[in-house]
């Protein structure tokens, strides 16, 4: 975030403004689920991901992490849970994937780049959600219940953003 303290006032604010309404759509995307348990199945990854690849990493990034800090103060934003237990609880690999996914998909400039970004950034949220997981239910079941319900999903939600990136670069 060095990119937004080094920017003039107006486009600190404009940057800020952004973060937050971007935020909101994360959180907003995060109550729009299928319960599974121990993982909700949620639009919110795609809301994360879609607002790097259409506006960049640092504002992805940045909306991530105002989501995170919103859902820590108490705001109901998580889709399990209200408060700082939501961190260290079995949905907190899946939200720290979801800042490297971002990260990840917005720094990508071309639809092959984007392509497999979006495929790093979901692997980064699995690899790191189902890591934590495990820590709960143990490796296995992680896996079956943190990963493989969520594949077709996935695949799905990753096509459809790559196909927004792609409308909007043109």
């Amino acid at each position: 975030m060095s990119v937004a303290l080094s920017l003039p006032r107006s486009a600190l604010v404009t940057f800020v403004a952004k973060t937050l309404a971007l935020s909101a759509v994360i959180a907003l995307a995060a109550h729009v689920q299928v319960p599974f348990w121990p993982v909700p199945m949620t639009l919110q990854t795609m809301a994360a991901m879609g607002i790097a690849g259409l506006f960049g990493a640092e504002l992805g990034v940045a909306a991530m992490l105002a989501y995170l800090l919103e859902g820590v103060a108490g705001l109901p934003v998580f889709a399990s849970g209200i408060g700082p237990a939501v961190l260290v609880g079995p949905t907190a690999g899946y939200l720290v994937g979801m800042i490297a996914a971002a990260a990840l998909v917005g720094m990508a400039r071309s639809h092959l780049t984007r392509a497999l970004a979006l495929l790093a950034g979901t692997a980064a949220i699995y690899a790191l959600g189902v890591a934590w997981l495990s820590t709960f239910v143990g490796f296995e079941k992680a896996v079956t219940v943190g990963a493989v319900p969520f594949l077709f999903g996935d695949a799905a939600k990753a096509a459809l953003i790559w196909a927004l990136c792609a409308l909007r670069r043109r």
